[in-house]
């Protein structure tokens, strides 16, 4: 139980981090000189960035669903996979579906023939622990789609297909962002 509350908190960290994400690519230009995260890299449908922290930098793969079946009434929809060497968390699996999720819902991940159930905070939903997160890390490297499906706060279930093209290129690729080796320390 302490570990899955200490999770949860450490998640909720991310979720400013994933903001300024989003807030950054809607308006890239205009953040382009501030602290926002910076892309590093562009592997097929994935884009890599950076970011620092207080503690060091933070590294994301990002990408957006393939098929969304709700598009239009939507905002910006997006799966990640942060890495943060210096704050203790290391393959955080996060989803920003871009309407709030019903109060206590859950998020279905499935990928492979595998289902991981993500539970829901606002816009966003996470794996349950590191051990649920460095499983769904496995699986979206040797998978070739994932589906995403929630409910919104109206009760509006929406199923999101991302293709898994280059997601291990775009895995290694974070890595070497935060490790310093693509140039950028």
């Amino acid at each position: 139980m302490t570990f899955f509350l200490w999770g949860s908190m450490l998640r909720k960290i991310f979720l400013p981090i994933i903001c300024v994400f989003l807030a950054a690519t809607a308006a890239a230009p205009a953040f382009a000189s501030t602290g926002s995260p910076t892309l590093t890299a562009h592997v097929h449908g994935w884009k890599i960035y950076r970011y620092h922290a207080k503690n060091g930098p933070v590294c994301f793969m990002s990408a957006k669903p393939q098929k969304e079946d709700i598009p239009s009434r939507r905002g910006q929809v997006f799966f990640f996979v942060t890495h943060w060497p210096h704050g203790g968390g290391n393959n955080v699996i996060s989803v920003s579906t871009g309407y709030t999720y019903k109060k206590d819902s859950h998020v279905l991940l499935k990928v492979k023939g595998k289902t991981f159930t993500l539970f829901t905070q606002g816009s966003m939903a996470w794996t349950q622990d590191g051990t649920e997160d460095d499983a769904v890390v496995k699986e979206v490297k040797a998978g070739e789609t994932m589906v995403i499906t929630g409910t919104s706060e109206r009760g509006t279930r929406t199923t999101d297909t991302y293709s898994l093209k280059g997601s291990t290129d775009a895995y290694r690729a974070m890595m070497r962002a935060c490790s310093g080796e693509d140039g950028k320390k």
